[in-house]
């Protein structure tokens, strides 16, 4: 899919939309920009691989707002789960 598109006074060029939209570059993405002969190639920055966790605690979940002592509560549920 080729498109015409213009540099302007700062070296920028504009993705058209629908090659934007076709393989996922949103505002403010990263893009990786190299040269191939007498071409420029942009292509879409891959995420860096997140675990799950990482990923949820940092994008979904609700931030504390107190320090928690995860071990101190682990140690007493431990302990209930004992006694009873």
């Amino acid at each position: 899919m080729e498109k015409k598109t213009t540099v302007g006074p700062k070296g920028q060029v504009v993705i058209p939309k629908d090659i934007r939209d076709k393989i996922g570059i949103k505002e403010y993405s990263e893009v990786i920009v190299d040269i191939i002969d007498d071409s420029v190639i942009i292509k879409k920055l891959k995420p860096e691989s997140v675990s799950y966790v990482d990923y949820y605690c940092t994008t979904y979940s609700k931030k504390l707002t107190k320090k928690v002592d995860i071990k101190k509560i682990t140690e007493e549920q431990y302990e209930r789960n004992i006694l009873h």
